[in-house]
């Protein structure tokens, strides 16, 4: 069982819902879902999206709020994207390409994400440190005219041995996946840093561990962090090739005419918030350990762009910058609800 959330409980927005009181002070003590966390040989955090089907099986439901527990959140966002495309998997068969339009669109959300309503709920969300109290901006990130789009790289590196648990021939493990990325980063020039994310994404048919019998499709995402060799915080998120049966409600409306790329960039956007409120582990969830992402999980509110009128629905339920989105919500402090906009 993976944690205490039920899916199945009504989408509720702040549209509908009536503000709280305000947001709660640090709690005392670290609490952490065993179920949805876990923690590398260095100790590091990493916190898991699950499937569906996982999802499902909750039982306890848990509608936060979101604990402040005394870490450092990410005060503004710049995204870096990984594409791992060698061209075959490592049982010899040939590796499918992640298409010009999947990689397009996960750019393009990368360059979206700051300063739209996603994005804003997050600027509810603070850090103190040394007795400064500062929020994550939700504004561009640090280089002009590109929004939180930093970087993109596609490596035709073939991927390792597998060494996941349990064995799997077409599988990279967890710590092949910091190793592929600190080399890329290394390829590149690129720095860590709190205020940087990198997104890693695999090909269809390559499969991926969080930890011994903690592997995809089991999850659809996660987030985690580790220090390279400069002594830098890297902070990450593994991203396989969604697969619908696993990773998206039956019948979910598909904005951009690829119902996997949608079904990805709802994940996507999944991590980037919860790594935005929580990059290692100490910064915002809520008693039961569970994350903002988390709490709102495959639920979507309200489409109101992106009129169809061959089904007379809308297929959307953001716009930014001209482009249409359908992406979970994400968990609001204020309102005690899941949210498709910023306070």
């Amino acid at each position: 069982m993976w944690g205490p959330i039920a899916y199945g409980q009504s989408d509720t927005s702040v549209v509908d819902a009536g503000a709280s009181e305000p947001i709660p002070p640090a709690a005392t003590t670290h609490a952490f879902n065993p179920e949805l966390t876990f923690y590398d040989a260095a100790g590091n955090y990493h916190h898991a999206f699950p499937s569906v089907q996982r999802g499902a099986v909750t039982s306890a439901p848990d509608n936060g709020p979101l604990l402040y527990h005394g870490g450092p959140i990410m005060t503004s966002t710049n995204i870096y994207s990984i594409y791992w495309m060698p061209l075959k998997l490592q049982s010899g068969a040939p590796a499918p390409p992640l298409s010009a339009t999947y990689q397009s669109l996960m750019g393009q959300l990368a360059a979206d994400y700051s300063g739209h309503s996603i994005s804003s709920v997050a600027t509810q969300y603070y850090q103190i440190i040394n007795g400064a109290t500062s929020y994550y901006s939700g504004l561009l990130g640090v280089t002009a005219g590109v929004g939180g789009n930093l970087g993109t790289y596609v490596d035709t590196n073939a991927y390792p041995h597998s060494t996941c648990s349990p064995a799997a021939t077409n599988c990279v493990s967890d710590v092949q996946v910091q190793a592929e990325l600190a080399r890329v980063m290394a390829v590149k020039g690129w720095s860590g840093g709190l205020n940087k994310i990198f997104m890693i994404y695999l090909v269809n048919g390559e499969g991926t561990c969080m930890a011994a019998s903690s592997c995809f499709p089991t999850f659809c995402a996660y987030h985690g962090h580790f220090t390279n060799g400069s002594g830098a915080t890297v902070l990450y998120s593994n991203m396989p090739y969604s697969t619908l049966a696993h990773c998206q409600n039956v019948g979910q409306p598909s904005p951009n005419g690829d119902p996997v790329a949608d079904t990805e960039l709802t994940a996507a956007s999944h991590e980037i918030s919860e790594t935005i409120t929580d990059p290692l582990g100490t910064g915002w969830f809520s008693a039961q350990g569970s994350e903002n992402g988390y709490l709102c999980a495959y639920k979507y509110g309200t489409n109101t762009f992106d009129y169809s009128p061959s089904t007379r629905t809308y297929l959307a339920n953001q716009s930014w910058n001209g482009h249409y989105y359908e992406l979970q919500m994400e968990y609001d402090n204020h309102y005690r609800a899941c949210s498709q906009y910023g306070p």
